[in-house]
């Protein structure tokens, strides 16, 4: 870990990047007004963070932001579950307990936005008093932003931490077969049957096969055809040939190349069963990475390959989850709560978040510095995936209410396939059963 990092001053809190924005305006705009991280001096922020390693790292160092700010900070972790329902309860009564919440975009932010529970930030990021210089748009990966604006172009919840999703590959056995990493779905395909030997219990290919944990694997595969599971007028295209392809190829990869019990595998199944070394490529997100190169868990310690995801029928797409931080649009203290958003996505605490393999931040300027990267405990190949991945990343789920129904319902069509039923017939059906739901959401 870098002291570089340990003790922000208050004038350059961020001065790794601001000293890059300052030079850039040298001698053509008049100096740019300083935050004034002490405005709301004895303030108390109550804050609801997701038990996460992101919410680890927040807490963790929260007191050097009380120390910066002179605000008083209480927050607390609630696990995923949980906090959801709670959230959701307590912003449906208008009067939350809470100023900053901590939100899954993937799942939530739809809701958030229909309800109007989050503050609109977009006057606060224009406000040279409240705004460090750095912290612009163009700093952040596109998926950021996708997660941080409404339909409006309103932003709320400032993105704090990605998860792209990529192929973890085991250089061994890929080496054993001569094989090299797939550049297309056609290469993937015949990798993961190549690497395939159910005698020597070594399986090519692995991903989620757990009802509704297996439908954002199909959703990313579908992202290599150009389509979402919504159209652009907002409806349901998971019955389209382009979908009825990607379940094809989810089938395929799923029955011919993957261990017995799949249908029982979530991410955690899939990340053992590739710890032990006999799996020659596992899909999902790059955050589940920090245990394939702890020596005490892992066999495939120094044998993991991190690859961008292969190139699809018509594109080459990184699918990406993500979570974020806002303040509630109910808050009395909604410019001190904003402070501590900024300083969540902050470079230095992204830089711990990086260095510990805690989460991924947005940030280009935190991914490309020299000085973060030499304190990175992963593998340099696992800084490629993620900085190659944020280039040609897109959301992986539909931005939608029902988003958990929509797992279900898509999920249970998923799990029949590796029964061995028809693509066609089940997303049709899933589709149809959906549609509905989704369209009283939407009118609700």
């Amino acid at each position: 870990m870098h002291s570089h990092w340990s003790h922000p001053s208050r004038r350059g809190f961020l001065a790794g990047t601001a000293a890059l924005g300052a030079a850039g305006l040298a001698g053509v705009a008049p100096a740019r007004a300083e935050v004034n991280w002490r405005k709301y001096a004895g303030t108390t922020l109550e804050v609801n963070l997701i038990k996460s390693p992101r919410g680890d790292t927040l807490q963790k160092y929260q007191a050097e932001f009380e120390a910066l700010t002179g605000i008083k900070v209480n927050s607390e972790q609630t696990p995923e579950q949980q906090q959801r329902q709670k959230t959701t309860i307590e912003l449906s009564s208008g009067k939350p307990s809470f100023d900053v919440v901590h939100i899954s975009y993937h799942v939530q932010k739809r809701q958030f936005e229909k309800g109007g529970w989050l503050a609109d930030l977009t006057s606060f990021l224009k406000d040279p008093s409240l705004t460090e210089p750095t912290l612009v748009e163009s700093d952040f990966a596109t998926a950021g932003w996708s997660f941080a604006k409404d339909k409006a172009g309103h932003i709320g919840a400032l993105p704090l931490s990605v998860d792209y999703w990529i192929i973890y590959w085991n250089k061994d056995l890929f080496a054993a077969k001569g094989l090299a990493y797939p550049e297309t779905f056609d290469d993937l395909v015949k990798a993961a049957e190549a690497l395939t030997d159910p005698a020597a219990g070594v399986y090519g290919f692995v991903a989620r096969g757990a009802k509704n944990a297996n439908t954002p694997v199909f959703t990313s595969l579908l992202l290599g055809w150009g389509k979402d599971s919504l159209d652009a007028d907002g409806r349901l295209a998971t019955d389209g040939p382009e979908a009825i392809a990607a379940a094809a190829l989810y089938q395929r990869l799923m029955t011919k190349s993957a261990p017995k019990g799949v249908t029982g595998f979530n991410w955690a199944e899939c990340q053992s069963a590739f710890l032990q070394g006999k799996i020659g490529m596992w899909f999902d997100g790059v955050g589940f990475a920090p245990p394939l190169e702890n020596p005490e868990k892992s066999r495939v310690v120094g044998k993991v390959g991190y690859g961008v995801m292969p190139k699809g029928p018509v594109t080459r797409a990184a699918a990406t989850t993500g979570d974020g931080i806002g303040v509630t649009a109910a808050s009395a203290h909604k410019e001190a709560a904003y402070l501590y958003c900024q300083w969540a996505i902050s470079k230095s605490v992204g830089a711990r978040m990086l260095q510990a393999g805690a989460g991924v931040p947005f940030r280009h300027s935190i991914l490309t510095d020299p000085e973060v990267i030499k304190g990175v405990t992963m593998p340099k190949g696992w800084i490629d995936a993620v900085v190659e991945s944020a280039k040609i990343s897109r959301l992986t789920l539909p931005v939608i209410v029902p988003v958990t129904e929509f797992r279900d319902v898509i999920g249970v069509g998923l799990t029949n396939l590796l029964g061995g039923a028809d693509p066609a017939a089940e997303m049709k059906r899933a589709t149809a059963e959906f549609r509905p739901v989704l369209e009283r959401s939407e009118a609700g």
